[in-house]
């Protein structure tokens, strides 16, 4: 495969400093050593300016080519990577695990930091581009909004990005291959809160009682419908609560139950939507029970958007790594990924990079996979090579 031969060479490297962040697992904002990891390598290899601090605990390299760009259009491109963990007990029994209790790289972010740093390597010493290459080293994607914060202290103004590329380890996606689409390629992500108080009493004596948990069954129930009757069956949305508490007696009706739960949608319109519906359900259910229902509803990571003329060159490059036939054009995944907020700032594109038959993302026996490394880092090169053209 067309690979890059000095990834090839520089392999042992990206994979060591893989597994050294992998020992070391740092949640959301707090990749305090992760990011001093990750600048310290950056000027090890000579990057032209490391700033760090962008977005609390962010790190950004610069890289200049051996010229100016052609193109006053197209004259800096930004590559991302994230770098932080989960609140997850690894269970792989990797010599190199976590040592950290309770926390874990089980998304793969290690494995993205790598090939990042394995690529600003490379372009940092042969700069066989025009224009700058900007790498981007990001905390809190699960669920922090990193990206978020690093744009609002000047990401894309500061550095002059004109687009901007990410990419995803894809279990389940052959090693040398890539999946890329158009368009929407991970949903919005909004959280649903709900505290529900009835009037507990007796178990016995029900007529007493606005009874939490039946309230709390017909929210639920009702919610389910939303997708089934309310959406146009050409779209898509997911309604997941995924948490029910209530009572701690077996004969008590409790007073209060507390709901909590995900909406996941592909369109700004769907989005819209399912909230208007999940409002009125809540109105709705509370008017019929009796029971005083608070709702809290907040939207999170916007749909991921991949524009057209940047998926088209990511596509390209991807191609010309792994060969014809290892590029799969992918459904949309109902997941969520805080490369949106990029995407909404400057026109890139997300792509998935294979990991084979891993076990799947956020699980416990998850490990990145070092084959990986190989396309990763090569399509990273290339993506810069190709785009800013010596």
């Amino acid at each position: 495969m067309p690979i890059v031969n000095r990834v090839a060479d520089l392999h042992s490297d990206i994979q060591a400093w893989r597994r050294d962040i992998h020992q070391y697992p740092e949640l959301l904002y707090d990749t305090h050593r992760t990011s001093a990891f990750v600048a310290d390598r950056l000027r090890e290899f000579g990057c032209d300016e490391v700033a760090t601090g962008l977005g609390k605990t962010g790190v950004v390299g610069v890289i200049k080519g051996k010229r100016p760009a052609a193109s006053a259009d197209l004259r800096v491109i930004g590559l991302r990577a994230d770098m932080d963990a989960l609140p997850i007990e690894e269970a792989t029994g990797l010599s190199y695990a976590s040592r950290t209790p309770g926390l874990m790289h089980a998304c793969g972010h290690d494995g993205h930091t790598a090939m990042l740093l394995g690529a600003a390597r490379y372009l940092a010493e042969t700069r066989n581009f025009a224009g700058d290459a900007v790498v981007i080293f990001q905390p809190a994607e699960e669920g922090g909004a990193g990206a978020k914060a690093m744009i609002e202290d000047g990401l894309m103004d500061r550095f002059g990005i004109d687009q901007v590329y990410g990419m995803h380890n894809g279990p389940g996606i052959p090693i040398g291959s890539f999946a890329i689409r158009p368009g929407p390629v991970m949903a919005a992500t909004d959280s649903i809160d709900i505290r529900i108080e009835g009037h507990g009493g007796h178990a016995a004596r029900p007529h007493k009682c606005i009874d939490s948990v039946l309230v709390g069954a017909q929210v639920i129930n009702a919610l389910q419908s939303i997708v089934a009757r309310s959406l146009d069956p050409l779209d898509s949305a997911v309604v997941s609560m995924c948490e029910f508490h209530a009572g701690n007696a077996r004969n008590v009706i409790p007073q209060t139950a507390e709901l909590r739960g995900t909406v996941r949608t592909l369109t700004p319109e769907v989005r819209v939507l399912v909230e208007k519906r999940v409002r009125e359900i809540i109105s709705g259910v509370a008017q019929i029970t009796g029971a005083k229902i608070d709702l809290s509803y907040e939207r999170g990571y916007p749909v991921t958007v991949n524009h057209a003329a940047q998926t088209d060159v990511a596509r390209k490059v991807a191609l010309e790594v792994a060969g014809d036939g290892n590029i799969e054009e992918m459904p949309p995944l109902m997941g969520a990924e805080d490369f949106s907020y990029m995407l909404q700032a400057r026109p890139g594109a997300f792509i998935f990079c294979g990991n084979g038959n891993s076990a799947g993302l956020h699980h416990p026996a998850y490990d990145f996979n070092d084959e990986a490394i190989l396309y990763g880092t090569s399509y990273w090169i290339k993506l810069v090579e190709n785009t800013l053209p010596a």
